[in-house]
């Protein structure tokens, strides 16, 4: 029975000489090390943390992820390479092209049309008022939404021209 209380007089003084964090965790510590980049781990031993500046983390559960190292002297090729067999044929993209102008277009002179009909109605700041604008402000707030719609209709225009801009010319034969 003596033999049992000094073990476990021992064993539980071993306990209270490890961190917190350790003991909760299998008696695994985990090291915070300085530096770029900042390195959690557990796989260094007390006398190289200390070197290194590393501090013990105590009380919050820490989860490590062991990934893969990619092979040294293997490239690995940036995600928006794509391989020389994927490119697209050069009449398929010009067809790609021409919808796309064509569609463009097609916006534009929708988008202009709503504009003209909205600058007649605005009648250059003095539209028509309507019955039930006896009150004289909501003229002025219907003039002013009719304002900020025109100058949104146009910045829209500009967004369709500034994206045909951007389109290749279209081949005439």
């Amino acid at each position: 029975m003596h033999r049992f209380r000094s073990t476990l007089a021992g064993v539980l003084a071993l306990g209270s000489l490890l961190p917190a964090g350790a003991w909760a965790q299998g008696n695994t510590v985990v090291y915070r090390c300085p530096g770029p980049p900042v390195l959690y781990t557990d796989t260094i031993s007390a006398s190289e943390a200390k070197e290194k500046g590393c501090k013990v983390i105590e009380g919050a559960p820490i989860t490590v992820i062991q990934s893969t190292r990619p092979r040294q002297g293997t490239p690995v090729p940036p995600a928006s390479a794509r391989p020389a067999d994927s490119k697209v044929d050069p009449a398929a993209q010009r067809a790609r092209d021409g919808d796309a102008r064509r569609i463009l277009e097609t916006e534009l002179r929708k988008e202009e049309d709503a504009l003209a009909q909205m600058q007649k109605e605005f009648n250059n700041g003095e539209p028509e008022r309507h019955g039930d604008e006896r009150n004289y402000q909501k003229y002025l707030d219907r003039v002013a939404e009719m304002k900020s719609a025109i100058a949104r209709k146009e910045s829209d225009v500009a967004a369709l021209r500034r994206e045909l801009a951007k389109l290749p010319a279209v081949a005439t034969p």
